[in-house]
């Protein structure tokens, strides 16, 4: 990889197409492939994506692409910037393309979920549907309309094994003076982390909704980072992962930001909100709802004890009301911290 390396973004909703911005501004040549073809036609016309991102014009080495194909050729790097439920069919379509068409890319995921039918990670999706591909993610506290706005920003980017190099190569690729890539080589806890921290978010969104105060919300999560190390440790991941910039630091950014979809969720779930419903009315992904269900589900088959994660399930998906969730919470059985 060079300055001269071709990226293509595949999905264009707010976070893919801040990294396409973020990558043109650092001079690359940046293909974006939104999924229909009508929001790639839009966005040729626009020259911006009004849809998801508006306000952040394009630079002229950003191209809009109408199909995977054409984005993939030449590539050396593939952000894969669709929701969780949506990556799989990503792959498939990727796996369509004639692979003389590539140069062997490292498939970055953005995603930040899991797969509710399988239970997988982004890359355990990708890794499964594109068995060759060289794998990592780029994971942390970042807003969509901040990276576009070029403020200051940390991540973390983790790889497999065999993507090492790759990995070391695009570290220095993305990182500007607007934006710091910190490496891992713990790529399941970077995934969880960023999966989890959305859970979290809708409980500290609830906790804002109910106006419980700063010492409800400090507590909560506090107990999230805890919550989150067991959980995690127990799926495989490094603890430590967790104290980071995509664990504790994603956490943080995620139930306190102005922007967060999933905090916002929660608040207007304790405002007398269903869960179903606000879903349904959504227009970009929440991706703490569906994921709280594949927590709940992998906490239950492998006994884990997760009782935040246990009551954002029990709020999303059994209509538990707030209030009493958090009088649940209070009022478990004393202990050591």
């Amino acid at each position: 990889m060079d300055d001269r390396s071709k990226v293509a973004v595949l999905g264009a909703g707010a976070w893919g197409t801040s990294v396409a911005l973020h990558c043109e501004r650092l001079g690359l040549d940046v293909a974006l492939a939104p999924r229909r073809l009508e929001q790639a036609q839009a966005m040729r016309e626009s020259r911006e994506n009004l849809e998801y991102l508006p306000g952040f014009a394009f630079g002229a080495g950003l191209r809009i692409v109408e199909d995977p194909v054409s984005a993939l050729d030449g590539a050396t790097v593939v952000f894969l910037g669709a929701p969780s439920y949506a990556l799989r069919d990503w792959c498939r379509r990727i796996r369509e393309v004639d692979t003389n068409r590539w140069q062997s890319p490292l498939f970055v995921s953005l995603a930040k979920g899991l797969e509710l039918e399988t239970r997988g990670t982004p890359c355990d999706i990708v890794r499964e549907e594109l068995p060759e591909a060289k794998l990592a993610c780029l994971s942390g506290p970042t807003f969509a309309t901040e990276v576009a706005a070029a403020k200051p920003t940390a991540m973390t980017l983790a790889f497999a094994t065999s993507a090492r190099q790759e990995a070391e190569q695009l570290q220095q690729m993305v990182s500007g003076p607007n934006l710091r890539v910190y490496l891992s080589e713990d790529l399941r806890g970077v995934e969880l982390g960023g999966c989890l921290k959305n859970v979290y978010a809708i409980a500290a969104g609830c906790c804002q909704g109910l106006q419980l105060g700063d010492n409800a919300l400090a507590s909560l999560l506090t107990r999230a980072v805890a919550e989150m190390v067991r959980v995690g440790a127990t799926l495989g991941a490094k603890p430590e992962t967790f104290y980071g910039l995509s664990g504790f630091g994603d956490l943080v950014a995620t139930c306190h930001g102005t922007w967060s979809r999933n905090r916002t969720f929660g608040e207007a779930i304790a405002k007398g909100g269903g869960a179903a419903q606000i879903i349904g009315s959504q227009k970009t992904a929440v991706e703490g709802y569906r994921t709280a269900k594949s927590f709940h589900q992998e906490c239950v088959a492998k006994s884990i004890e997760a009782p935040i994660l246990e009551q954002v399930y029990r709020i999303c998906y059994e209509d538990k009301p707030p209030l009493q969730a958090l009088g649940d919470l209070m009022s478990r059985d004393l202990k050591r911290e």
